[in-house]
């Protein structure tokens, strides 16, 4: 079951109203345990969630100067179970477009400053690698997607690069395109359980990169129709965010594809962490 939420502003700025479409209503952190939710996927009045945002398995980046509304979602959900690092990447709040990483690793352009880095080292789990890349395709984000396994780049990236893809993150790396789109990234989200990619992308090519990924892949939008998946929304193994214009189409593929509904959970989380991560839905 999918739920649609608004986050509306009231006077407390710190606090989110989430409304949902069958009534109920919750304030701050406290929920009403007799409306049960299936998908952990949420809706935010700004549409570009992967342009400010960084989603894996093991961590999360929220960019500083985020509306307390955006980022009060993300410690709502997560801060019992994965760090939430507010932060900036060369001074500025494209955190999504400018990093790449799972939950073995984040590579973040060199532009990156030494105060930038020492946050993010401090912030994330000490068994994450962190990697300053020097690359002249430097917003990683729009030309790296990857899950824990596998990577897709583009094709003009460095071969040093390619190779510390692959050895930072632990992945094995192919060079793609997506509906003949350059910019991997950008056009397609991607879990351990499966991928979103651009809609024009033909169900040759989606054959062709399921089997590279070994995950199911279908073709797809978010927010009303708009093909810039990875600029669009966030995805791991277990929670979805995505605009509030996503539509229920949208959002009825988006929950299939990343078996969203099956209560997927990451591994490496242990049982106690995992019950309050669901109960925290109910």
């Amino acid at each position: 079951m999918a739920v649609r939420a608004q986050f509306e502003n009231s006077n407390d700025q710190s606090k989110a109203t989430l409304r949902f479409d069958g009534g109920g209503v919750e304030d701050g952190h406290k929920r009403d345990k007799s409306r049960r939710t299936d998908v952990l996927t949420f809706f935010f009045l700004t549409n570009r969630v992967g342009v400010f945002s960084t989603l894996t398995n093991s961590y999360a980046l929220v960019a500083v100067g985020a509306s307390e509304n955006f980022y009060s979602v993300f410690e709502a959900e997560l801060q019992d179970v994965i760090p939430i690092c507010r932060t900036t990447i060369a001074g500025t709040r494209i955190i999504g477009r400018l990093t790449a990483g799972n939950r073995k690793g984040l590579l973040v352009p060199t532009s990156t400053s030494d105060q930038e880095l020492q946050h993010l080292r401090n912030s994330l789990p000490d068994d994450v690698r962190i990697q300053r890349i020097e690359e002249r395709l430097s917003a990683l984000g729009n030309v790296i997607v990857c899950n824990d396994h596998t990577a897709l780049i583009h094709p003009d990236l460095e071969r040093e690069t390619e190779e510390i893809i692959a050895d930072v993150l632990g992945v094995e790396v192919f060079r793609q395109t997506i509906a003949d789109n350059v910019l991997v990234g950008s056009y397609m989200a991607l879990s351990n359980q499966g991928g979103l990619v651009h809609p024009k992308t033909s169900i040759q090519d989606q054959d062709e990169l399921s089997s590279l990924l070994q995950v199911p892949l279908v073709a797809g939008s978010v927010n009303r129709g708009s093909n810039v998946i990875g600029g669009g929304m966030v995805v791991n193994d277990w929670m979805a965010v995505t605009g509030l214009d996503t539509t229920a189409p949208e959002l009825s593929v988006i929950e299939s594809v990343f078996r969203l509904g099956e209560g997927a959970a990451p591994g490496q989380i242990n049982s106690s962490l995992k019950d309050t991560m669901v109960e925290s839905f109910y």
